[in-house]
């Protein structure tokens, strides 16, 4: 395959990055992505996480943050390492709004914008022996047993506005509780890198710069925050989110490629898949 002609963007010193020829680069559109992009020097996509995700596999961009599910989907990306958007707990942005009990629920809409959210949520579920049917988004209200997966913005404004309407299924919040005494961090995206790019790992140290600046003076960050209240934004990011990609959450996404295994939304391994032979997955890391 031959290579890309877009260098990567130089890091000049510590604390600043300065492009040349910038690479393509995608982001989700959502303020859980706003501490790792905010003041990239170059031109950055914003969009959809399913949208991402098909641009990035069919190469029309270079690096993106994109849904941790892609990777696991399509393995032949470098990750970005130490960054990501991950939760220990409540995730407040992606949720199911329903009434009721979730068990008694009988139809689930899905987001379209969604991958690593819904797989997630089909998981949970089947951990659960809850079996609803799953049907795409209505503009409709949400009638009783029925629901709605809710993320990103979407999810924070109708969470807001619908707060004594709905029962909210916090996603974060249900995985952190379903093996109750094991921290392991959900991963939602990562920044993946296409395998052909040049120099990945200088664009990796470049984003890795953006978002240590970024956390550094998150304050600045949600004082310039036109579209959420600061109050709000600062316990989201503060309480709801976190932003690396080490040993736990690793290790968090592995848990989850298990499931995924276990539940048909991945290729099984091959057996024997006792503790000692299975194949972990394998981290291309820059």
């Amino acid at each position: 395959m031959p290579k890309l002609n877009s260098p990567a963007p130089r890091v000049v010193g510590r604390d600043s990055v300065e492009p040349t020829n910038p690479p393509r680069i995608g982001c989700v559109k959502y303020l859980n992505a706003r501490p790792l992009i905010r003041g990239w020097p170059g031109h950055v996509e914003f969009d959809h996480p399913s949208s991402l995700c098909q641009r990035l596999a069919r190469g029309n961009l270079d690096v993106a943050l994109v849904s941790s599910f892609e990777f696991l989907r399509n393995p032949i990306y470098r990750i970005v390492d130490d960054v990501s958007i991950s939760s220990a707990g409540p995730v407040y942005s992606v949720i199911v709004a329903h009434q009721g009990e979730i068990s008694q629920v009988e139809e689930i809409e899905l987001d379209p914008a969604a991958e690593t959210s819904v797989n997630l949520l089909r998981c949970l579920l089947a951990e659960l022996n809850v079996n609803p049917r799953f049907v795409p988004k209505s503009t409709a209200s949400i009638p009783e047993r029925r629901a709605r997966l809710l993320i990103g913005d979407q999810a924070i404004r109708f969470r807001q506005k619908h707060e004594k309407d709905f029962h909210f299924w916090d996603l974060g919040e249900q995985w952190a509780s379903r093996r109750r005494g094991i921290d392991l961090p959900f991963v939602y995206a990562l920044w993946l890198i296409r395998p052909e790019v040049v120099d990945p790992g200088t664009i990796a140290k470049g984003l890795r710069v953006l978002q240590d600046e970024n956390l550094a003076k998150i304050d600045n960050l949600i004082a310039e925050e036109k579209e959420f209240d600061h109050e709000f934004c600062a316990r989201y990011y503060g309480e709801h989110l976190r932003f690396s990609f080490g040993e736990k959450e690793k290790e968090g996404f592995r848990e989850f490629q298990r499931l995924c295994q276990k539940h048909g939304l991945l290729p099984k391994e091959p057996q024997p898949t006792t503790a000692a032979t299975r194949r972990e997955i394998e981290f291309n890391l820059v």
